[in-house]
Formats: C-alpha cells, structure tokens, sequence
C-alpha cells in the first residue's frame, strides 16, 4: 500500500502527498460580490506553505444564485476568475496543487453567513442581498424558504452553469475541479430521495435521481479534458429512507464512467436535526466501503487529527487519501510536522521556515 507521503498522480497532475486541504467555507466576500481577496489568499496560500498536496478553495459558487450565503466565492464572471489567478499561482508556486470546489446550494442557499451576523438565521430577505432558491423538490430544508422546484429548462441552466465555470477555473489556474455533491446542497438534493420527490426523468429510480449529476460531470469532463476530477458525496444521510452508502458506491462507479477520476467521501446534511454519532475517523468506513464496492479512488474525512491516524488510513488501504479540514485550521503546517513524526524526509520546506525544521 502507498504511504502518506507517496506522490500520486492523475490524469497528468502529479500530487506531492496524501494530505490534502478540504473544503471550507469562509464567508469572507463581504461586498458581496463573489470576488476572492486577500483573505483567501493568505488562508489559502498557507496550506500551500505548509506542505498540503492539493489546496481546494470552499465550495464556490457556479452562479449568483448558487452560493451559500451572499459572502460566499465565486467563478460566474471574469472579474472572479482573474482574482483567483494571484491565489492558484502562489500555491503552485509552493508546490502543492491549485483545486478548486465548484457547487450550488440549492434550497440551502441565500443563507445567513456563519459569522458577523449575531442572531440572525434562516434565509436572507430579497430586501437584504437575499434570493429566491432553487430544488428538485419545492420541500424546504428546516428553517429556510421553500425553494422554487426546478424545471428542464432550469436544470439544463445549471448544467451549463458548471461547464462555464469549469472553464474559467482552467483559465483561473486551477489544475483540479471537484463537483460538491454533498452536504445537502443542490446536486445531493437531486440523489437523496429524502429532498427528491420528482415524478419525471430526475426522480424515482436511482438512475433518475443521479442523472443530473452525471450530466454535470459529463459536461465538465468536455470542458476540461485532462484536469482531474474529483466528486465529494455524503455517502449517508444518517436517516432511515435516505441516501446511503450502497448508491453512493454505484453512482461513483457510474460517475467514473462519465468522467470522474477521484471520489472525496463525506457524509450528512441533507436535513437538520439529525444525530451524528461521531469520533476519530467517524466517516472513514464509508470511505472504506466506496472504495471496495466500486473499485475507486477516495479520499476519507472527519477528525482526522493526528498523523498517525492519517498515516494508517492510508497504508492500511481504506482510502488513498485524507483530506483535512479543522485540523489544518488549528495547524496549517499539519503535513510538515506529520513528516517529522513520521520519519519522512521531504523536499518541500519552505526555505524561508527551514530554521524551524525539527532536527
């Protein structure tokens, strides 16, 4: 089995270790217009220097009404693509890999962000930044709007919202895309039947309720041909009559087909109130069972916090990477420090920090 600090290459990109940087929204737009500043890159750009493989950006929006909340980032203009290529090129720059996140929130967008607004829940009003939200469904997630349900023409929009925005994220840099299909937002929403009540050629039968997801990345897949591609699913939404870790497996088998190189194994958020059972590696089984029953490659998540935790996961072949996320918040130079412990020598030291390499 490969070890944490193996290189792994795909579709051409080569990554310089297992440890990769996950996911994480920051709300920090605070004009509101999708822009990415300085904030994001020096979040960003110190996960880079702190020896990360990949460093994918939070999920950002493929449109305006995709996004999370109104602070949340963006790839739908130009002016957004060229304020990522001074990020992208500062953590290649470093060595790791520019990747970036591409999602739509679905009925759980036009929310209030995480911080700054004390109090205040729910989603945003039209009268302060607010929109309407989409679905699959006219069902609302707990304490939110109901969304408008999607029609054809509406989702064959969304389709080519994410192949624009795929291409922008080539010209911005970014040298790996993933598809948020978790979380509860928009393209999970489609796959749980818990969100997904359609009668017509989007719902019903699995084959229905994943075939938006496979159409997104087919149509990303056309766009950028040798980027690779990653797919984050919640293999479970903890919830009997849900989505689970058996039709996660079989719609990444088919999303392989279409295009996908690389499956980023989560878990949860297709609705509140639910009570996560968790703990050291809650989620990496799933990652374990996707991995075996479909016959490709995952990354596991969720309290991965020491290196030798990350280390076993990898060599004992349950996933061929660990992506980190509130670990590498409290300690964003994780990967170099893990190396140390671990016993791996490794070249990409900052030359800047080496007179704090442990010895």
């Amino acid at each position: 089995m490969p070890s944490l600090f193996d290189p792994l290459t795909l579709r051409g990109v080569t990554v310089r270790n297992r440890i990769w940087t996950s996911p994480m929204c920051q709300y920090s737009v605070l004009d509101h217009s999708g822009v990415p500043n300085t904030w994001h890159l020096v979040h960003l750009g110190g996960f880079a220097t702190g020896g990360s493989g990949i460093v994918f950006t939070e999920a950002t929006a493929v449109s305006p009404e995709a996004r999370i909340s109104p602070r949340d980032t963006g790839i739908w203009t130009d002016e957004q693509r060229d304020a990522w290529k001074p990020i992208t090129a500062f953590i290649e720059e470093q060595g790791a890999v520019p990747g970036i996140q591409l999602g739509h929130a679905g009925r759980k967008a036009s929310t209030w962000p995480a911080w700054g607004f004390e109090g205040r829940t729910g989603t945003v009003p039209a009268s302060e930044g607010g929109w309407r939200t989409v679905a699959p469904s006219a069902i609302a997630f707990e304490g939110l709007d109901v969304p408008q349900e999607l029609d054809s023409a509406g989702i064959d929009r969304i389709v080519e919202d994410f192949r624009a925005a795929a291409r922008r994220s080539l010209e911005a840099g970014f040298r790996a895309l993933e598809l948020h299909a978790a979380h509860g937002y928009l393209l999970h929403q489609f796959l749980s039947p818990i969100a997904n009540r359609r009668t017509d050629e989007y719902g019903g039968s699995l084959e229905n309720r994943a075939r938006l997801l496979l159409r997104v990345v087919a149509a990303v897949r056309e766009e950028a041909p040798e980027a690779p591609l990653f797919v984050r699913f919640s293999a479970s939404d903890w919830t009997e009559g849900g989505w689970d870790e058996d039709q996660t497996a079989t719609v990444a088998a088919w999303a392989e087909e279409a295009g996908a190189d690389f499956f980023d194994i989560s878990s949860g958020g297709i609705q509140a109130g639910i009570r996560i059972p968790t703990g050291p590696g809650y989620q990496v089984p799933f990652a374990q069972h996707v991995r075996s029953a479909s016959e490709v490659d995952v990354s596991a998540v969720g309290l991965i916090t020491t290196p030798q935790q990350a280390a076993e996961i990898v060599e004992s072949g349950r996933a061929d990477a660990v992506m980190l996320a509130r670990e590498l918040l409290r300690d964003p130079h994780f990967p170099l420090r893990a190396a140390h412990e671990l016993g791996v020598e490794i070249d990409y030291w900052p030359p800047q920090y080496l007179r704090a390499r442990w010895r």
